[in-house]
């Protein structure tokens, strides 16, 4: 699997899928050449309570983001360079796992189409059956990979590592063809069909859905974790450590996890923050998400005069709750132990408003993206020292469970998703 940003040939961002190059775009890379900027894109613009808005409804664009009640389209910029998130214009944002930036600019922004993200979908969502997800990681490596990480705590080098695993299926012919594509595999798979199902059945408040083929990114997220919110100089962060089915499935070992996390938050906020101002207004809330309940902190800062998003990320990525602590060392022991790089999967997924100076990026977890004609998603669970390595084995399968059941085929219900539990498909053994 290959996770890094890959350069993709531009097409036109306004129009329906399949549509022919568009002039009007440029693409820049940490400060480099701008190519064809036109101005058109520019002139037409509308004002309305968000600002940038063309004249009709583009329900059917080929490239868009819908987040946080916005719907954008008409891309016309991609940059790895987070810097220009403090320039002016709405962006789509993406941060990988090991700290890599896509920042998407768009130009038609308006409130989110009435119906919400099935007005997007162009057919059923028919994805992949459920024996056909394969895991990077099966129960006995990950099992040998909790007890390697409670010997490096035994031995005082790490507090805490959050172990992962991917899960991903094919994207077949049938799927592609039943979203209204006319390819085979990924390229005809209808990011609006797979949304749809997803927010029916797993509605999440820091939802994601970003697709954008020409700069590598197809994205449906149901996060529940916030990672970063930004109002002018206010920073927030929401860390999540603790999962269970009910609140009392709770035990001492996630409090203690969370409170762990919540000092690492606060370090990382505090190497951008004004002195003094950070601070924790909620301590390990229980929070009641579909199928399951997190304890849920909140950190919050006053950032310093200065300081950018780039400075932001980069004192932040990886999110904690993701990492571990210290995070230097969880972060080398993440990459000893886990055989696939996370790619999007635990990085950070949302959108900047940089002529209001506000937005917000999810943790990237309960997420689907699509590459290399398969569908990826991720779980994991925090691993210290009173860790069963039972238990989080099946942390990882409850995370998993609902939202990949979603994603697969459901012979009974075409199109809708929540195909049946198989007995011991392959990333559950």
């Amino acid at each position: 699997m290959n996770t890094g940003f890959r350069p993709r040939h531009v097409h036109a961002a306004g129009g329906r899928r399949g549509a022919g190059p568009c002039p009007g775009r440029r693409v820049t890379s940490g400060g480099g050449s701008v190519i064809g900027m036109s101005e058109t894109n520019v002139a037409a613009r509308e004002t309305s309570p968000l600002g940038r808005v063309a004249p009709s409804p583009p329900w059917d664009a080929s490239s868009f983001l819908l987040a946080g009640g916005r719907f954008a389209t008409e891309v016309v910029e991609i940059s790895d360079d987070a810097a220009v998130l403090d320039r002016d214009g709405f962006w789509a944002v993406v941060v990988d796992f090991k700290g890599a930036v896509r920042c998407i600019r768009f130009a038609d922004v308006r409130p989110a189409p009435p119906g919400g993200v099935a007005a997007l979908r162009r057919g059923p969502w028919l994805g992949p059956s459920r024996a056909a997800w394969a895991t990077t990681m099966n129960r006995a490596a990950y099992l040998d990979g909790v007890a390697a990480i409670r010997e490096r705590i035994a031995a005082g080098e790490v507090y805490q590592v959050n172990l992962c695993r991917l899960l991903s299926a094919p994207l077949s012919a049938p799927a592609a063809e039943g979203a209204g594509g006319p390819g085979v595999g990924a390229a005809g798979v209808d990011l609006g069909a797979l949304a749809a199902v997803v927010a029916a059945g797993n509605p999440a408040p820091y939802a994601v859905v970003l697709d954008v083929p020409e700069a590598g990114v197809r994205i449906v997220g149901a996060s529940p974790e916030l990672f970063l919110s930004r109002q002018g100089d206010v920073v927030s962060s929401r860390p999540i450590k603790g999962t269970g089915r009910t609140a009392a499935d709770l035990r001492e070992k996630d409090v203690a996890e969370n409170i762990m996390i919540v000092d690492l938050v606060r370090n990382d906020l505090g190497r951008v923050a004004h002195p003094g101002s950070v601070t924790v207004p909620s301590l390990c809330a229980v929070e009641k998400h579909p199928g399951l309940v997190h304890l849920v902190s909140t950190v919050r800062a006053r950032l310093r005069p200065g300081v950018g998003w780039r400075d932001l990320l980069a004192a932040t990525c990886p999110p904690g709750s993701v990492s571990g602590a210290p995070k230097s060392s969880a972060l080398r022991i993440i990459r000893e132990l886990e055989p696939a790089s996370r790619g999007y999967y635990c990085g950070g997924i949302g959108w900047v408003d940089a002529d209001r100076n506000v937005g917000w990026l999810s943790v990237g977890i309960r997420t689907f993206w699509i590459e290399d004609d398969r569908i990826w998603f991720g779980t994991g669970a925090g691993i210290t020292w009173g860790s069963d390595p039972d238990s989080e084995w099946r942390e990882t399968e409850l995370k998993a469970d609902r939202l990949v059941g979603l994603a697969s085929r459901s012979d009974d219900k075409p199109g809708t998703g929540g195909g049946p539990r198989t007995k011991g498909p392959a990333w559950r053994r």
